[in-house]
């Protein structure tokens, strides 16, 4: 009896390491400095509120503590999209005033691995911006020092929420540096192969509710058309 006693706390010790481990990976973290602030070339910066009530719409499977919205909005039930979300956002410039509509798709990623620091969602987007043109952003985030940081903070808190401040670059990809991939689909854009940087700026989250506080940005960096 007392070999299983002492097996079962071995185990038990031995989970509280392995997370302890992941938790406090000092070699695991997202970048607080965008590449393309040093890049010279102009940029383009359009932010956002990742609050789902803020937003123009959104939707899930229906099933996590984030409700769609609006009401009757359809739910991402089917199997091969019951892991994805959609937010409809206003894009605003740094003044706040609003510049245009951008529809982000979020899926988790199968690569995926917590022991290397890396919790990967696939992610998509296309950019409106009346009378300049559409743009598609294609990356691969790390949210991981995100989760680290307010996520799993809020849900140990008695109140089920985290308040402060927190900021960090969540792009990690698919482009060599890191950086997210963009093609211009038309307008002023059409012909344009650049690169991006999202991050995020969060000051309040509940474990309930999900974002309260929280503000996205997109860079972009501006290139000329390529030449047919």
């Amino acid at each position: 009896m007392k070999y299983a006693f002492s097996w079962i706390a071995g185990a038990i010790v031995g989970v509280v390491l392995l997370l302890a481990g992941l938790y406090y990976n000092p070699f695991a973290g997202n970048a607080d400095v965008s590449p393309l602030v040093v890049s010279g070339q102009p940029l383009l910066d359009l932010s956002y509120s990742t609050v789902p009530a803020e937003a123009i719409a959104f939707t899930n499977n229906g099933e996590s503590g984030v409700e769609p919205r609006p009401e009757k909005i359809a739910e991402l039930w089917e199997p091969t999209i019951r892991k994805t979300s959609v937010l409809v956002a206003h894009l605003t410039n740094s003044r706040g005033e609003t510049q245009g509509i951008g529809v982000k798709f979020v899926s988790g990623s199968e690569r995926t691995n917590l022991l290397s620091g890396d919790a990967l969602i696939d992610s998509a987007w296309h950019l409106y911006l009346p009378e300049r043109g559409s743009l598609f952003v294609e990356q691969t985030e790390n949210v991981w020092s995100y989760v680290r940081n307010i996520v799993i903070p809020a849900r140990w808190n008695a109140a089920d929420s985290w308040r402060g401040t927190w900021y960090g670059v969540i792009t990690a990809g698919p482009n060599a540096l890191g950086t997210a991939r963009v093609a211009g689909g038309s307008g002023s854009f059409a012909g344009i192969t650049t690169e991006a940087i999202e991050s995020v700026n969060a000051r309040a989250y509940s474990a309930l509710e999900g974002p309260v506080s929280v503000t996205g940005n997109l860079t972009i960096a501006m290139t000329e058309p390529t030449a047919d």
